[in-house]
């Protein structure tokens, strides 16, 4: 059986809301929230399937990820099991992006109303001014790593911030020293991973919630449960490649690398960030984490460049004008010769996606260019 997926513009909020709340008790069509007006959207989806989001694309080809009302739900209930009860949520990342989706999600799993944010142009001001209208007893929220430095940097906003019973923050590695500020702050934040194939974050600070399940194969981190995609619109290839089934189980193959100690699920990188330097493996993602705990820099990005000499060669984006020879002794002292960044290309700001990740393919644009 199918029903009707009907787009909704993703800046009515409110339309977001109602759709979402007649989508998940299926008295409505499913839907696809968007800024604008997604290209070959189809008209018709499956009967169980209620969200469809369309990806990113912060390191390649955005792909239309269906959720059923069962998977939002579940993942809605194990977070606020894990939360320690419902509250009320302050949205303050896109309607699009899953993170900000789960945010109405949970608030209408809930029965409670969303203090709605606007997102076009985030600023502390607006944040704080938003936390006025927050009444209910609990209160949660979620952020990307970028939003909360900034928050960190506004006295009035970290005395709001700490209003909060449990702050979400996932989308993207937390640089160390941003999260070393928000607990000496006393910021409640709690650090997610998951993505729109589960239905959001499934991992809390490390340990999974709900019945999430976290393998690691050959590297990779594999996750399981209740909260998984049905697979993605239109592209049975990419659902097949992404989804296998293996001791009788369900499992979404992610592109990250991890390692488990006991249920403690570490993501160390992703799979295709490591590039070979002068015949050496490097990480990308060490290295950026490693540029970002520097003093000023939790905004850098490094990507991969071609080297004559060396193959490929990391490169640091940064709004800063930094010392090159400085830099490169530090990462070298920490990672190793290979992992040093050959050069540094400043730009105004780092060109950002709407779910607040760095773009990363018009970067490495930039500096292949």
């Amino acid at each position: 059986m199918t029903r009707e997926l009907r787009v909704v513009d993703s800046r009515d909020v409110g339309a977001v809301l109602e759709g979402l709340r007649n989508a998940l008790s299926g008295d409505g069509p499913a839907i696809l929230p968007h800024p604008g007006s997604p290209p070959g959207s189809p008209s018709t989806v499956l009967q169980r399937v209620a969200l469809v989001v369309e990806t990113s694309g912060s390191t390649g080809n955005p792909k239309r990820v269906a959720l059923s009302s069962d998977a939002l739900l579940s993942s809605a209930a194990a977070s606020s099991v894990r939360l320690g009860g419902d509250g009320q949520w302050l949205l303050a990342l896109p309607a699009h992006y899953i993170a900000g989706i789960n945010v109405i999600v949970r608030s209408l799993a809930a029965q409670t109303e969303p203090v709605v944010m606007s997102v076009e142009q985030f600023a502390s001001e607006r944040f704080v001014a938003a936390c006025e209208r927050l009444d209910g007893p609990r209160r949660y929220t979620a952020l990307v790593p970028g939003q909360l430095a900034r928050l960190l940097d506004d006295e009035a906003a970290v005395e709001a911030l700490r209003r909060f019973d449990a702050i979400l923050v996932g989308g993207q590695s937390m640089p160390a020293d941003v999260a070393r500020r928000a607990l000496d702050l006393s910021v409640a934040v709690v650090r997610t991973y998951g993505s729109s194939e589960t239905s959001g974050g499934c991992v809390y600070d490390g340990v999974p919630i709900g019945n999430t399940l976290v393998a690691i194969v050959d590297g990779r981190v594999e996750l399981a449960g209740s909260v998984l995609a049905e697979g993605y619109l239109g592209d049975d290839a990419r659902t097949s490649a992404s989804f296998a089934e293996h001791d009788s189980t369900r499992w979404y193959v992610t592109d990250d690398r991890g390692v488990l100690n006991g249920s403690m699920l570490t993501v160390t990188g992703r799979i295709d960030d490591v590039i070979i330097s002068g015949g050496v493996k490097v990480s990308l993602f060490e290295v950026e984490a490693h540029v970002r705990a520097m003093p000023g820099l939790d905004d850098s990005v490094v990507v991969a460049a071609h080297s004559q000499q060396w193959g490929e060669v990391p490169v640091v984006v940064s709004t800063r004008d930094l010392d090159v020879v400085t830099l490169r002794a530090s990462v070298s002292a920490a990672l190793g010769p290979a992992a040093a960044p050959a050069r540094v290309v400043v730009v105004d700001a780092i060109p950002m996606l709407s779910s607040g990740k760095p773009d990363r393919v018009s970067l490495a644009a930039l500096v292949r260019d």
